[in-house]
């Protein structure tokens, strides 16, 4: 995620950020199941969803705890 994507994070609403963890999860299985099958072509990308996923889950935390 390019640093102008992580400022974006925070103008987010929790439902666009809810989207974007359940796309980027679903990014993450299919590179999964490739590394499963050999086919990972570039697997570093794994690390970088991981990271990525837990930023949009940091950013919906805030969200949570500032409304609460």
């Amino acid at each position: 995620m390019k640093p102008e994507e992580r400022k974006l994070l925070s103008e987010m609403t929790v439902v666009e950020l809810q989207a974007k963890s359940r796309d980027l999860r679903q990014e993450m299985f299919n590179l999964r199941l490739q590394q499963a099958s050999s086919q990972l072509e570039k697997p570093a990308r794994l690390r970088i969803l991981r990271r990525d996923i837990a930023r949009v889950e940091t950013q919906i935390s805030k969200h949570r705890n500032s409304a609460a």
